[in-house]
């Protein structure tokens, strides 16, 4: 079964990020033989006065393919790992999912994507929450990172939103790939441009300081664009066009 964790509003400045804590945890699913846990992705809310954040105001989600037997081990070794390693001034919130149990998905994307564009309460969280048969809870401080998780897991169910935690390595690899060598690593589908043109394998990309991808219709793409040089007709987007993703 398909289950989905997300958490928000571990950190602080000085301290390791929520992707790190998320990583620790996604590992512990194999670690503890509860299934097989899948690339974490990173997905931006809104940044607003009126909402508490460190840095970026960003939750992290992964996906596992679990027994569903085990779900309840995971919530509670979750639980306790936020509980001992946030952040001092931290708020963290935590929501788990299996994603057939979920009564109105559409309903919990409809929420996930408002807090990218609205300022929201925990206790509207908790109701949708409770109505769609999620668990969700904060795990001190005010407990309001338990919005940034709800959202986490519903960006991540979307399919089209969240950038894939980390740089990807290409193999044999220098400065230059085509595009069938970057689809042969094992968290990429696809290779296209931002007008959603899919590249041949054969087509030449030159590879930016750091290579990621993005969720786009359930898949792990990593996006090009023109390039003005005469080695390959394409380059990995840097930075600063991914941050809509």
């Amino acid at each position: 079964m398909k289950v989905l964790l997300a958490i928000d509003d571990t950190d602080n400045l000085e301290s390791r990020g929520t992707g790190d804590l998320a990583e620790m945890i996604a590992q512990e699913v194999e670690t503890r033989r509860w299934g097989r846990r899948c690339f974490i992705t990173r997905h931006q809310l809104l940044v607003h006065p009126d909402v508490p954040y460190t840095s970026h105001n960003s939750a992290m989600c992964f996906a596992g393919d679990m027994d569903p037997a085990c779900i309840t081990g995971l919530i509670a070794r979750a639980s306790d790992f936020l509980e001992t390693e946030r952040a001092p001034g931290s708020d963290p919130g935590l929501c788990v999912a299996a994603a057939d149990w979920i009564v109105n998905q559409a309903e919990l994307i409809a929420f996930s994507r408002r807090a990218k564009e609205e300022v929201l309460k925990k206790d509207e969280a908790y109701v949708l929450a409770r109505r769609l048969r999620l668990h969700l809870s904060e795990h001190g401080g005010t407990g309001q990172g338990v919005v940034g998780a709800l959202a986490g897991v519903g960006l991540r169910l979307s399919g089209r939103d969240g950038r894939v935690r980390g740089g990807l390595q290409i193999s044999g690899a220098s400065g230059r790939a085509s595009a069938g060598q970057i689809r042969a690593h094992p968290h990429v589908d696809e290779v296209m441009t931002l007008e959603g043109q899919v590249l041949a394998d054969d087509e030449q990309v030159l590879l930016g300081e750091k290579v990621k991808a993005v969720m786009q219709d359930g898949k792990c793409v990593v996006l090009v664009t023109a390039s003005e040089s005469n080695e390959a007709p394409w380059k990995t987007c840097p930075k600063e066009l991914l941050k809509r993703y």
